[in-house]
C-alpha cells in the first residue's frame, strides 16, 4: 500500500507544485495520476486531469491536461515535461518556481509506473485498466476557495478528497477501503494535499486569471454551412452542417424540423483551428424524399442569443459531385488548349 499515497497525489502537484520558497517548511509534495469528474459549476476555475493506461505490467500510456475553464493551458504525455499551451500558461509563476516545478514531475514521474505496477500486483488487478484523477479549485470572490480532489480506477470514483479525509465513493469496490483508511493514516500526506488545494491551487488560478482573462472571455461568431456527404443507401442523403471560427468551444448544434429536434443526428468531435477557434461538424441521415424543410440550429454564446438557422432546400450539390465537375472542367480546358496549341504549331509548320 505504500505506493498509494504517490499513485493518488501524483497528477496534482505537476501543474501546481510551487518553489522551495513557497512551499511549507518540512514539507514536499507528493505527485499521482488523473481524470474523473469536472470542476464544480460555477465561476471559472482551474483543473488538472490526467489518465494513464496499463495494457501490461510493461506497457503504460500517460496522458495529462491542465484547463482554465474551457481553455486548455497545459499538456504532457508518458515521459514528457509540462507544456505550456498558453503564453501566460505559467501564471505569475517565475522562471525559478517553474524550474523547479518542472523538475519534480521529472522525479515524481519517474517512479510513478513502478509504483502503479507495484499496486497492481498488491492488489491483485487485471489487466488492462486505467487510473484517472481530477483536481482544481475555483477563487469565488468574497468567500474561501472552493477546491475538489477525486480518483476513479476504470472510470469509476473510487475516493475524493474533502476537507482534510479521503473519502470513499458510494459505488467503490471492497477494496477501496483498505486504500481509503491507509491514506488517512498518513497525517502529512493530508496536510500536504490540504495545503495544495486550498493555497497554491487558488495562488496559481489567480495567476492565470490575471494574465490570461482577456483571452478567456474572447467571442468569436461562428460560420456554418450546409453540404451532403457520401450517400448511406440507396434512397438516402446524408445531410452535413459544418460549425467553424467559434470561441469558446461549448456550442449546440442541432438538425430540426421546425422547432422538433430531430433524433438520429451524429456529432464529431469538436476539433481546433489554428487560428485558436472550434470546429465541428453533425451529420444525419434521411430518407431523400424527406429532406426539404429540415435546418440546421447553431448556438453559441457569441451570438447573442441569436441562432444561425440554415435550411436544407435540397439544391445542394454533394461536396464530390462538386469536385468531379471541377477537375473534368480543367480537364477539358487544359485539353482544348493543347489541341489549340498543337493546330498552332501544325499551321506555322505549313506556313
Amino acid at each position: 500500500m505504500e505506493c498509494w499515497p504517490v499513485l493518488l497525489l501524483w497528477g496534482l502537484p505537476q501543474i501546481w507544485a510551487s518553489s522551495e520558497a513557497l512551499r511549507p517548511p518540512g514539507r514536499s509534495p507528493r505527485l499521482s495520476g488523473p481524470r474523473s469528474t469536472s470542476a464544480p459549476p460555477g465561476s471559472v476555475g482551474f483543473r488538472g486531469l490526467q489518465v494513464s493506461s496499463f495494457a501490461n505490467s510493461s506497457w503504460t500510456r500517460t496522458d495529462g491536461s491542465g484547463w482554465l475553464g474551457p481553455l486548455q493551458t497545459h499538456s504532457w504525455s508518458n515521459g514528457s515535461d509540462i507544456r505550456c499551451l498558453r503564453p501566460w500558461s505559467r501564471g505569475t509563476f517565475s522562471d525559478r518556481q517553474w524550474a523547479q516545478q518542472q523538475q519534480l514531475f521529472r522525479v515524481y514521474r519517474s517512479s510513478f509506473t513502478r509504483d502503479i505496477w507495484a499496486f497492481a500486483k498488491t492488489l491483485h488487478l487485471d489487466y488492462p485498466f486505467e487510473v484517472q484523477m481530477s483536481a482544481g479549485c475555483e477563487v469565488r470572490p468574497g468567500g474561501p476557495p472552493e477546491v475538489f480532489l477525486s480518483s476513479a480506477f476504470q472510470g469509476s470514483d473510487i475516493l475524493s478528497f474533502q476537507g482534510h479525509f479521503w473519502v470513499l465513493a458510494p459505488d467503490a469496490p471492497s477494496w477501496a477501503e483498505t486504500v481509503s483508511n491507509t491514506l488517512n493514516k498518513d497525517h502529512e500526506t493530508r496536510d500536504t494535499i490540504h495545503w495544495l488545494l486550498n493555497d497554491v491551487c487558488p495562488q496559481f488560478l489567480t495567476g492565470l486569471l490575471e494574465l490570461g482573462q482577456q483571452e478567456l472571455e474572447k467571442q468569436e461568431k461562428p460560420e456554418a454551412w450546409l453540404s451532403s456527404g457520401p450517400p448511406p443507401g440507396p434512397g438516402r442523403l446524408l445531410l452535413v452542417c459544418h460549425v467553424s471560427g467559434f470561441h469558446p468551444e461549448p456550442v449546440w448544434v442541432r438538425w430540426m424540423q421546425g422547432q422538433q429536434e430531430l433524433p438520429g443526428a451524429q456529432q464529431g468531435d469538436v476539433l481546433p483551428n489554428a487560428d485558436g477557434t472550434w470546429y465541428l461538424r453533425v451529420t444525419l441521415d434521411v430518407a431523400a424524399g424527406e429532406a426539404a424543410g429540415l435546418a440546421c440550429r447553431v448556438r453559441h454564446s457569441s451570438l447573442g442569443g441569436q441562432d444561425i438557422v440554415l435550411s436544407w432546400e435540397g439544391s445542394h450539390v454533394p461536396v464530390g459531385l462538386i469536385v468531379t465537375v471541377v477537375l473534368a472542367s480543367l480537364l477539358l480546358i487544359g485539353g482544348g488548349i493543347a489541341f489549340w496549341h498543337k493546330k498552332r504549331c501544325s499551321y506555322q509548320d505549313i506556313l
